[in-house]
Parts: C-alpha cells; sequence; structure tokens
C-alpha cells in the first residue's frame, strides 16, 4: 500500500535575483500554498527549505518544499527529502514551469519526459530514471521571437501577465489540493 506521505517540490532559483521570474513559479505555488495553512519553512539538513502539515482536516502528511540551490540540482534535496519522510515516488508532486504552455494553462500528468526542463531532469536522474512522479505544468508560454528560451525563462513575467499572476498562482495551488485529495483523473477533469 502507498504511503499516505507526499512530498510537493516547487521548482526555482535561490535569492532574489529570481524570485519573481517565470522559472520560479514554482517556489510561488508553494508560497501560496503555506500562506493558505499559515505555515512557515525550516532548513533541512537536504539542502531545501520544508515544512511539514497536514492538507485539510484529517488529511494526508505533506511535505512542502523548496530546494535552497539551483534548478539543475533540485534532484538531491528531492530525494534526500523523499527517503527521509518515506515518500514512494507516486506521491511526488513537482510543480514547475512549462514553454510548451500558453501563459495561464494548467496541465496535471503522471510521468513523461522531461520536455528539456534542468530541475526535472536533475529529479528524474536522482530517482534512478523513475519518472512516475506527478507534474503540476505551469504555462509560461514561448519566447518571443528569437529569444533563447533559458532567458526568457530567467526574467520576470510582463506587466499583462503579472496582472493576472495572482489568479493564476491560485489556480495552480488549487490543482495541486485537488491531486493529493481527490487523484489524478478527477484532478485533471476539475483543472483541464
Amino acid at each position: 500500500m502507498a504511503s499516505e506521505t507526499w512530498l510537493i517540490a516547487g521548482l526555482g532559483n535561490p535569492g532574489s535575483r529570481y524570485r519573481h521570474t517565470r522559472h520560479n513559479i514554482g517556489h510561488m505555488v508553494l508560497d501560496e500554498l503555506l500562506e493558505r495553512m499559515d505555515a512557515k519553512y525550516t532548513r533541512t539538513k537536504f539542502g531545501a527549505k520544508a515544512v511539514t502539515a497536514r492538507l485539510g482536516a484529517g488529511g494526508p502528511k505533506v511535505v512542502f518544499a523548496v530546494s535552497e540551490g539551483y534548478m539543475n540540482l533540485s534532484g538531491k534535496p528531492v530525494r534526500g527529502l523523499m527517503d527521509y519522510f518515506s515518500v514512494p515516488t507516486q506521491n511526488l508532486i513537482v510543480v514547475h514551469d512549462e514553454l510548451d504552455l500558453d501563459f495561464g494553462r494548467v496541465k496535471l500528468k503522471r510521468g513523461g519526459s522531461e520536455g528539456g526542463h534542468n530541475g526535472l531532469k536533475s529529479i528524474t536522474s536522482h530517482l534512478g530514471g523513475d519518472r512516475d512522479y506527478l507534474r503540476v505544468r505551469a504555462g509560461v508560454g514561448r519566447p518571443p521571437g528569437r529569444m533563447d528560451s533559458a532567458d526568457y525563462v530567467l526574467q520576470k513575467f510582463s506587466a499583462a501577465e503579472q496582472k493576472e499572476l495572482g489568479i493564476f498562482i491560485s489556480r495552480l495551488a488549487d490543482a495541486v489540493e485537488l491531486l493529493v485529495s481527490e487523484g489524478l483523473p478527477a484532478a485533471q477533469n476539475a483543472v483541464h
């Protein structure tokens, strides 16, 4: 039987320079979830900030975490927390930016390729190639013209996007909660 403990990892980069960039949307979603629960992170020995809480009254135990390192090094802290809390791969939810979805779109899936996303590549690598984790894909859209994708995701959201960002973050946080409480098929039906 699968463990009731879940790990929700919000991907991003550390420091104020990256705080409100497209690549840090995973951090923003976890900040929203912690605000809803009036919870605060503490530092761990795994190179991540984390907090453990129950999601909803009588809900499952959930570890909310963000790496204190850069995106392409996300796998080591995620794996450390999974091992420490005995979280199986199928109970890992990774919230990340997605270039292949227009801004504001939310897609949920289990497994699949990493699509060039270095944070996902790092996690999959540290899980020994196991891709059977859940992903909350936060659409940030493609870069304009010939702009490099890496430069684009490290920029702040446009003025037009910033007007909708709060609603988008809230929808992403709702999707995470649904994944844990209702499971993937029901969450996909509600979100897609």
